[in-house]
């Protein structure tokens, strides 16, 4: 396994992923964003479509359409803050349309161009084996992106998640720090797409931040331990997709859920004996 030259490229992948993992998952699961980025995902295949009916690069052109898409989806949930909850409603709808509506184009596009488009299922399901040089040098020109962004705005960020009216208190710009964590999700989404697909990419993007969480006392040290449970869970997956013949993103997201519920069976228990 270990002499395998793809396996080098993914495991490579890997840790590019796990930086995008460790700083974006933490920030989305630390301000509750977990619905917005799941649209974001969903609407990425809008771009891909675009890529492959255009003959144009599948990165970039994802990226535009899922951060187009994700800032509309953000200016939404921004606007219906400033409502009442009935509109609220309204805009979570809103963000569903936009889920489905931007999978229902890219399907539309790939269905409309001539040709074989089986290699788009990678895009699905995530096919970390295949990824090209090309590919990863994009990836970690998006984890060189996310740490700029990060060391710039770190105060303002962190405010924004563990405290938004604290934040504008404070006379921050909490909208357009919003904006810019919206963004940096989509950067991390269209990233993990190549890892476990965008079906899948919800999971591998929460599941490591939510159990970092619990055992770490900082952002700092919460996106170091998410980061590192990232990578542990995808070479696991990997490991476990070479000896079982098994879809490798599909093999990641199941070693993250058995860690998560393994995570949960000592509270279950201890809950179990309080009520007895």
């Amino acid at each position: 396994m270990l002499a395998s030259p793809f396996m080098h490229s993914a495991a490579l992948a890997s840790l590019l992923a796990a930086v995008a993992c460790g700083i974006v998952g933490t920030l989305v699961v630390q301000s509750r964003l977990t619905f917005l980025a799941g649209g974001a995902s969903h609407a990425a295949y809008g771009g891909i479509g675009i890529a492959f009916h255009w003959s144009l690069p599948v990165l970039p052109c994802t990226l535009l359409f899922s951060l187009a898409a994700s800032l509309l989806m953000g200016a939404l949930c921004l606007r219906g803050e400033c409502r009442d909850d009935s509109y609220a409603g309204k805009v979570d709808t809103a963000v569903g349309v936009l889920w489905a509506a931007g999978m229902a184009f890219g399907i539309i596009l790939v269905e409309c161009t001539p040709g074989y488009a089986g290699e788009l299922m990678g895009f699905l399901f995530g096919s970390i084996l295949t990824v090209p040089g090309d590919d990863l040098a994009v990836m970690a020109c998006f984890d060189v992106l996310l740490l700029a962004l990060l060391g710039c705005f770190r105060q303002g960020l962190w405010a924004l998640c563990l405290d938004r009216e604290f934040a504008r208190a404070r006379g921050l710009p909490v909208k357009a720090l919003f904006l810019l964590l919206v963004g940096m999700t989509a950067v991390a989404v269209v990233m993990l797409i190549r890892i476990v697909g965008l079906i899948l990419v919800l999971a591998l993007l929460t599941i490591p931040p939510y159990l970092a969480r619990s055992f770490c006392n900082s952002l700092y040290s919460t996106m170091l331990a998410a980061g590192t449970l990232s990578l542990l869970f995808c070479l696991a997956g990997l490991t476990l997709s070479w000896h079982a013949d098994l879809s490798s993103g599909a093999s990641i997201i199941a070693v993250a859920a058995a860690a998560y519920f393994l995570a949960h069976i000592p509270g279950f228990f201890t809950q179990r004996m309080r009520k007895n």
